[in-house]
């Protein structure tokens, strides 16, 4: 059974394997990070490497991820896919792993593996991590950068099937408007499995591009569909 990033990622990168896929800002800090498709595969590749090879979670497992909107959540989450987990968004002791932020640690002290983000965007480790919690900066990048799957799980997210989030994200991305052709402005968060449907999978699924803004400033929106020729948005 293909994977979820199977589906989502192959037509990308047999048509449109370097143009921009995600473009990451954080309007707090300044810090703009753009990633193409063969980019964006080899994170997810990363991911997926270090998700079975160093955790041992295995197609049917569950990868909990708790991240906000960022690009490094889009590749933890297309590489738990990528191994053929099933993703869940909220803390669940029985989950195989969980990947989250260092203010999220509590929430999943009952989870057997863990790994926590920075999400610097120059990939800064987590300083003084409790003994046990790995640093997905560092242990990330020791892991290949191509990936091939052992199939998927029955589920891959909230007990959803790839196909049925295929589907949903295809039927978004209509009602949104929006095509393969699309540069997409949205600063949606992906705190629940609709959320994440609406603003990250109805982009991908269509083949279109997504500048994902993280604490945005409303006084150079404008500005930022002019220069990165926005042609739709996610409101």
């Amino acid at each position: 059974m293909a994977t979820l990033t199977d589906t989502l990622l192959d037509p990308i990168l047999s048509t449109d394997p370097a143009g921009p896929r995600i473009t990451w800002y954080d309007d707090a800090t300044g810090a703009r990070i753009e990633l193409s498709a063969i980019t964006l595969a080899n994170w997810a590749a990363k991911t997926a490497n270090m998700i079975r090879d160093e955790f041992g979670v295995l197609p049917g497992g569950r990868v909990a991820v708790l991240l906000p909107a960022h690009w490094q959540s889009a590749a933890v989450l297309l590489g738990a896919w990528w191994a053929g987990a099933e993703v869940v968004l909220e803390a669940d002791p029985d989950a195989d792993l969980a990947l989250v932020t260092p203010d999220r640690l509590d929430d999943v002290d009952s989870v057997a593996e863990v790994a926590a983000l920075s999400l610097d965007a120059f990939g800064a480790p987590v300083k003084d991590l409790p003994p046990g919690v790995t640093d997905y900066a560092t242990h990330v990048r020791m892991h290949g950068d191509q990936f091939r799957s052992s199939g998927a799980g029955d589920a891959a997210l909230d007990g959803r099937s790839a196909s049925e989030l295929v589907a949903a994200a295809r039927d978004s991305a209509v009602s949104a408007g929006i095509s393969g052709t699309d540069r997409v402005l949205s600063s949606r968060e992906w705190t629940t499995p609709d959320d994440l449907v609406d603003g990250l999978l109805s982009v991908l699924a269509v083949g279109a591009s997504l500048v994902q803004v993280g604490n945005p400033d409303p006084s150079i929106v404008e500005r930022r569909v002019a220069s990165e020729k926005i042609t739709a948005r996610l409101t």
